[in-house]
């Protein structure tokens, strides 16, 4: 595996862990059960892609990337102390949202950095970029 494919796809892994590792911290605030099923929905569609990812890298000798721990601890820090004053649908819809448009723009930017990438990771990459669209439309419900 050429090493553009590969920085893709560790890129995919990461965020896609990310998304899966929020969905987990915010399930507890959520208390709507529709939403909660949308949660739960989205974090399968993250665990499949990742999936997915991690056995793209397996196939070629490589391991998938954990989050960085400091990337992750901010994000949950952040999460909590803005769930803990407000935790309502709204809040929580526009935590999700701003989620996605960061897995969107560093995705994206990712794909453009790494053009050279195999065409699976390419599609891989654009795949969980249209799921993170996806998503955000239907936050837009919970706004």
């Amino acid at each position: 595996m050429d090493e553009q494919t590969r920085k893709l796809l560790e890129e995919c892994s990461v965020g896609c862990r990310m998304a899966v590792e929020s969905f987990e911290q915010i399930k507890e605030y959520v208390k709507d059960t529709e939403f909660k099923k949308l949660i739960n929905d989205y974090t399968e569609k993250h665990r499949a892609l990742e999936d997915e990812t991690v056995s793209l890298l397996k196939d070629s000798g490589n391991e998938a990337k954990s989050p960085g721990v400091m990337a992750s601890t901010f994000s949950w820090f952040t999460t909590e102390m803005k769930l803990t004053f407000n935790s309502d649908n709204t809040q929580v819809a526009k935590l999700l949202i701003d989620g996605c448009a960061m897995g969107i723009k560093t995705l994206g930017e990712k794909a453009h950095q790494y053009d050279k990438a195999d065409k699976k990771a390419a599609e891989l990459a654009q795949k969980i970029i249209r799921t993170e669209e996806e998503l955000m439309k239907k936050l837009k419900d919970y706004l």
